[in-house]
Formats: C-alpha cells, sequence, structure tokens
C-alpha cells in the first residue's frame, strides 16, 4: 500500500465550492493525508523539518492548488523554495526523493479548450506547468500528468460530482498500487486515465 500526501495550497479554500468538494471525506480514504498550507502556516513561516518528515513517510506527493496566473498560490512556491532545498530534495547528497511519484491537481476558471496554441490562453496547462516538472526531474521523482478540473463556474452540480468521484478513484488506486505509471505518461491529463479504466470495466 502506498502512502499519499495532498499539500493543499489555497489562500481562500472557504470560496471554492470545487475544492471543498473535492477534498470533502478524502482525509477517510485510508493512507491519505492532507496538508493544508494556508491553515497549518498563515504567517508563511514553514517548518521545513515537519514538511520534509512527511514527505519522507509518503510514497506519493499532490500539488493540489488552483491554477492561479499560470501557475500556484504563492504559499506552495514558497514551500517548493524553501523544502526542496540543496543537500537534501537535489543536488549533492540530495536523494531523499527519488523515485517518489508527484503531479499536481489544479483547478482553472478556464475550460479545457481555451489552453492550447491557437486559443486564448496560447499554451496548454502541460506547458504552464513545466517548473514544477523540472523541479520533479531535478529532485529526480516520477513526475506524473496532472489531474484537472477546469470551468469550475460553468460546472453543474452532477458534473462537480463526476469529477470528485474520479478524483477520489484516482486516489484510491494510487493507494492501492493499482496504476501502471507507464500508461499514465501516455494521456494528458489523469482524468483521461480514470475514463479510459472506468470504460473499459463496464459490463
Amino acid at each position: 500500500m502506498n502512502k499519499v500526501l495532498i499539500l493543499f495550497a489555497h489562500p481562500r479554500f472557504e470560496k471554492s465550492k470545487t475544492n471543498r468538494a473535492l477534498l470533502k471525506n478524502v482525509g477517510r480514504i485510508e493512507g491519505v493525508t492532507i496538508n493544508d498550507l494556508y491553515e497549518q502556516y498563515p504567517d508563511f513561516n514553514i517548518d521545513t523539518d515537519r514538511e520534509r518528515e512527511l514527505l519522507l513517510n509518503h510514497q506519493i506527493i499532490i500539488w493540489h492548488h488552483p491554477f492561479y496566473m499560470y501557475s500556484a498560490p504563492a504559499l506552495l512556491k514558497q514551500w517548493i523554495d524553501l523544502v526542496l532545498e540543496y543537500g537534501w530534495a537535489h543536488g549533492r547528497g540530495g536523494d531523499n526523493l527519488n523515485n517518489k511519484i508527484v503531479f499536481n491537481t489544479i483547478t482553472s476558471g478556464g475550460t479545457r479548450e481555451v489552453y492550447a496554441a491557437n486559443a486564448f490562453n496560447r499554451f496548454t496547462i502541460r506547458e504552464f506547468l513545466v517548473p514544477f516538472e523540472q523541479t520533479a526531474t531535478l529532485c529526480k521523482m516520477i513526475y506524473l500528468p496532472p489531474f484537472a478540473v477546469q470551468g469550475t463556474h460553468l460546472l453543474t452540480t452532477n458534473a462537480l460530482k463526476f469529477h470528485v468521484k474520479m478524483y477520489h478513484t484516482l486516489l484510491d488506486k494510487l493507494v492501492k498500487g493499482n496504476f501502471d505509471v507507464e500508461m499514465f505518461k501516455k494521456v494528458e491529463f489523469l482524468n483521461d486515465w480514470i475514463v479510459k479504466e472506468t470504460e473499459g470495466h463496464k459490463p
């Protein structure tokens, strides 16, 4: 069984209907730990020893955050800068995160269609997330495609429930080890893999 650490960063969590739904009851999934960074560090004074201990005790790391101005909220960036230090996470002697799995879970107001070369935002979500991918590569981690809930302002109640079910299914499969990393790498979003898995098991 894998232990999954969700590093959640949202400065206005109470106003985020989508993220509240995604995380509701997630803590009840055996093997999943939620680390709410804004709740833990309202003063931005990150306890690096605590954070590193959490990283060491989990095999799969999720950077879960809203897609703010094509990146992540400030506290998550500070977490990366302070916790993933040279000599611990990368560089000489920095091999503590080798082969751990990591990916982004993001929510965005823009739909999937507006993130493309010929669309409004000019680049894909995967291109905007390259700094996270390179950070993972630097730390010798295994970086997976993101899980993304997009067009959040347009989601119906049923659509939101569908995304919540997919996310919880993904977390359950990650904990139980019911996945193939190479198969993950063939999809643009982990959502796509979950949909294919679900369709493949229909009677």
